[in-house]
């Protein structure tokens, strides 16, 4: 199928399940000449999920720095841009969120944080305080954005400290960006974490014969909206991907945004192909190569590779709920993660909001953000099993 003709099929798809001012003219047309027949583009999930569509047409530059900042060159089309948001704002939403972000630090240093707060302004965990259930059903889930979609930034909950809160992962004094191996830029899905949940690294896990990676379990959101960092997402469960990391089991659930047009067409993990072609091959190619350029092996994976269904993910999910559920008891030795919590009941760890708070004050405000990293704008190209850098 020609890359023309797959996006196309999507918007259609997209465009029957909301009213018709959700695509104002100039974006339609715009998008329609952005994919030609004669695209160059030879795979159909590297040219639907290419860039995001002021990147695509303004010919904007990808920021790590800030989850919403781009730097546009001159003369981009700003008509575009409103018409842009004009159709992201439409969007319907599950309920207003009940969290705030506040950063701290300066961005693109190793004292950047990013902490959260409740609805009453007063500081939370994370990992320990959003309820991993966003309803009474226990069908939709509480998704912690780390990584918004198309960005490079090695962002993930800090475990070690107090209120863990969202930093950049460092790596020998350095903060680490992921490469963009062709034809990715970046990651390709928003990603994050479900809160309440731990991969406990004492525990052999049946399926795939390893331990746990002593991380909450990873989730890669599938839907048309880039995130922004620190976003409280709400989302059902599709599938997982069994990704096995240096000998850890490092589970990866697929979601997609309960509030997405499409996600009332994406119920299991085979339904991911058929609306979102190409996307689940692309996500497993992914994880598999992503550490290539660093000079680390392919990744490897149980299953052959092969994603399991909803309900096999469900019971995964539950397993690491249960998990945390000792860790935050005390239950089990905490591994070094930092189990203060403002809301858990019975939790030795519980502390007062007053006393959160006082961990939020002392953290860094400063910082010496660092030059912009050359992983933003190089591409990767794989050759027998290594990456050649462009």
């Amino acid at each position: 199928m020609q890359p023309a003709v797959c996006w196309w099929r999507n918007v259609r798809r997209t465009a029957r399940a909301l009213p018709s001012a959700s695509f104002p003219e100039p974006a339609r047309r715009l998008h329609k000449l952005s994919f030609l027949p004669n695209s160059t583009s030879t795979r159909c999930h590297s040219s639907f999920f290419a860039a995001t569509d002021g990147q695509r047409f303004c010919g904007a530059h990808l920021s790590s720095v800030s989850s919403d900042s781009t730097f546009l060159r001159p003369g981009s089309c700003s008509s575009f841009k409103h018409s842009v948001k004009q159709f992201a704002n439409h969007a319907p939403t599950m309920t207003a969120s009940k969290y705030q972000v506040a950063e701290r630090g300066v961005p693109n240093s190793t004292d950047y944080r990013v902490f959260f707060k409740n609805e009453n302004g007063q500081s939370i965990s994370p990992l320990h305080d959003i309820p991993l259930f966003a309803n009474e059903e226990k069908t939709v889930y509480n998704m912690v954005v780390e990584v918004p979609r198309w960005t490079n930034a090695k962002m993930e909950i800090s475990l070690n400290e107090g209120l863990n809160p969202i930093k950049q992962d460092v790596k020998k004094g350095k903060l680490r960006f992921v490469a963009n191996c062709f034809p990715h830029h970046g990651y390709i899905w928003n990603y994050g974490a479900f809160p309440q949940t731990w991969e406990n690294p004492d525990h052999l896990d049946a399926d795939t014969g390893c331990k746990g990676d002593n991380d909450p379990i990873d989730v890669v959101e599938i839907g048309s909206r880039i995130a922004k960092r620190g976003e409280v997402m709400q989302v059902k469960i599709l599938g997982t991907i069994a990704l096995i990391d240096e000998g850890e089991t490092d589970w990866k659930i697929i979601t997609i945004n309960v509030n997405d047009p499409l996600a009332d067409q994406v119920n299991d993990i085979a339904d991911i192909e058929t609306v979102f072609p190409g996307l689940l091959r692309a996500s497993v190619e992914w994880f598999k190569i992503y550490k290539i350029p660093d000079g680390k092996p392919e990744n490897q994976f149980a299953f052959n590779g092969e994603a399991k269904d909803a309900a096999f993910a469900t019971k995964t999910v539950a397993d690491t709920h249960r998990f945390w559920q000792q860790l935050v008891h005390k239950e089990v030795e905490n591994n070094g993660i930092s189990c203060l919590n403002t809301t858990v009941d019975g939790s030795p760890y519980l502390v007062a909001s007053d006393a959160a708070d006082e961990v939020f004050a002392k953290s860094a405000t400063g910082g010496n953000p660092e030059p912009a990293s050359e992983a933003l704008h190089k591409w990767h190209f794989r050759s027998e099993n290594s990456y050649s850098k462009l």
